[in-house]
């Protein structure tokens, strides 16, 4: 399997002046990287994480020192490519050993064009991140000069269209699992992994639909429900998805997640606003406010609903235990409901997979 070639020296810089000295590898050595730095705190799953369309516009910082150990495979990509702007680690290991892969990630991040710079202090980045918030930063081997300037002139995932950038072209359909599960669903496209379609299957066809597909051409297909897939960005630059979530609201059941449950929730009148530094990992405690059952779960976001705008509008069934966020909501009068968090969390953890059977429920209440 591929080792790593021999890196170049380089650094990240942040906008506010921060300096992480670093090595290169993976394209970053030929161009700058800019973008929106934030952390993610997952063990394993860094493949899935770099292929989550999620992370358009965004620099990854893996807290997790070493990255790379078990290299990567075709069956675990998340989406057609990776959108992600790059990717930050401790230690990128200089070989990858596991029964399943295929190259190491090494030779992934070149495939991919994802720059990356290794051994960089992590932790005391995290740290930043964590007291100041989000930034944007930019990296590679110009001087420290023009990669502050380049920090500055990223304009981060604040007032930016980034489904656009991510949503599939073209519909397609995911044949149902199961011949018995004769139900349609519509998942509007903002940025949905993978997996996600996998777990839909369970419950029927699923038939894929970009962003921008019109609330007319969504029940023209006759759907027993819809599903709001997760994405990146702001949710305030999506106002053409917030209108068909609209005119949905009472003719179909609708389950939304992420980046669907902030455009739910902007749908029905609710605010969203941004968080310091958002909710990215696979270790996010959250109650289920009715049962009171505590669920890790996996999340990525930097947007969330303001629950002090659902008064009327919606109920709040689920909140983050580290600082209060909604995690999620039921719509007043409509068969519609949402999480923050993502419930089919490859490559995990599994504790809310259930919310894929209520909504199956909740279809069986729609017909």
């Amino acid at each position: 399997m591929q080792n790593l070639s021999p890196p170049t020296e380089g650094a990240l810089v942040l906008a506010d002046g921060s300096v992480f000295e670093g090595d290169l590898y993976g394209p970053a050595g030929d161009r700058i990287a800019r973008g929106e730095v934030v952390f993610n705190t997952v063990l394993s799953g860094y493949q899935e994480v770099i292929t989550d369309p999620s992370y358009a516009g965004q620099i990854i910082t893996f807290t997790t020192a070493h990255i790379g150990n078990y290299g990567v495979n075709p069956v675990d990509d998340e989406s057609r490519g990776a959108f992600c702007r790059g990717i930050v680690v401790r230690d990128l290991a200089r070989r990858a050993s596991n029964q399943r892969a295929d190259r190491s990630l090494h030779a992934f991040l070149d495939e991919m064009g994802v720059p990356a710079i290794a051994g960089v202090d992590t932790r005391r980045l995290t740290r930043l991140l964590r007291v100041d918030g989000a930034m944007t930063g930019a990296f590679g081997s110009a001087d420290e000069h023009t990669l502050l300037a380049a920090a500055r002139a990223e304009p981060g995932t604040d007032g930016v269209d980034l489904v656009a950038e991510v949503t599939t072209a073209e519909p397609y359909t995911i044949e149902a699992v199961d011949e018995s599960a004769t139900r349609t669903i519509v998942a509007i496209d903002f940025g949905m992994k993978r997996n996600i379609g996998r777990n839909l299957a369970h419950l029927g066809r699923v038939d894929v639909v970009p962003a921008s597909t019109s609330a007319a051409d969504i029940m023209a297909r006759e759907p027993d429900g819809v599903f709001l897939s997760n994405g990146p960005g702001d949710p305030a630059m999506v106002p053409y998805a917030v209108d068909t979530i609209s005119e949905l609201l009472g003719q179909v059941p609708i389950f939304g997640i992420c980046l669907g449950h902030q455009l739910l929730g902007r749908a029905i009148g609710a605010d969203t606003v941004k968080l310091p530094f958002g909710h990215h990992g696979g270790n996010q405690p959250v109650k289920n406010i009715a049962t009171g059952r505590v669920e890790i779960t996996s999340q990525n976001h930097n947007f969330a609903v303001d629950p002090d705008s659902l008064s009327g509008k919606a109920t709040m069934t689920h909140v983050n235990l580290n600082d209060g966020v909604c995690q999620g909501m039921r719509i007043d009068g409509a068969l519609a409901f949402s999480v923050q968090h993502h419930p089919e969390a490859n490559p995990g953890p599994h504790d809310a997979r259930y919310m894929f059977a209520e909504f199956a429920e909740l279809m069986s209440e729609g017909r």
